[in-house]
């Protein structure tokens, strides 16, 4: 399976469309085997979620996400998880663990970008 973190830095991006990019981790049932950070390709309407089908994420996790890409991942088969914060490597543990849910925080407004999750 391959978990894509939308990230600042080692912190979860408060919103996946305009983070600095995506730590890809593949995990090997309960541990990660590999991590890769792949910079943010563009943010474009519809674009995101098809970029990351494409390098075969089956999860997204983000602060916060607008509801069309949300649809858009659900139509591509990928489960969203949203709502999350703090350190990637630990958000990614907690989701492997079972621990970590959607908040289904979804944003609406784009006027304030950086603060979706709030």
């Amino acid at each position: 399976m391959k978990v894509a973190v939308a990230s600042e830095g080692n912190m979860v991006s408060g919103h996946f469309g305009h983070c600095e990019g995506f730590t890809m981790y593949e995990v090997d049932k309960v541990e990660v085997a590999n991590k890769v950070f792949i910079a943010n390709p563009g943010h474009r309407p519809g674009y995101l979620p098809v970029f990351l089908k494409e390098q075969q994420a089956n999860v997204i996790i983000a602060g916060g996400m607008g509801e069309t890409a949300i649809d858009l991942f659900n139509e591509n088969g990928i489960e969203v998880i949203v709502g999350a914060r703090g350190i990637a490597d630990d958000v990614v543990k907690q989701y492997i663990g079972g621990v970590l849910k959607s908040t289904g925080s979804v944003c609406r407004e784009h006027e304030h970008e950086g603060h979706c999750n709030d």
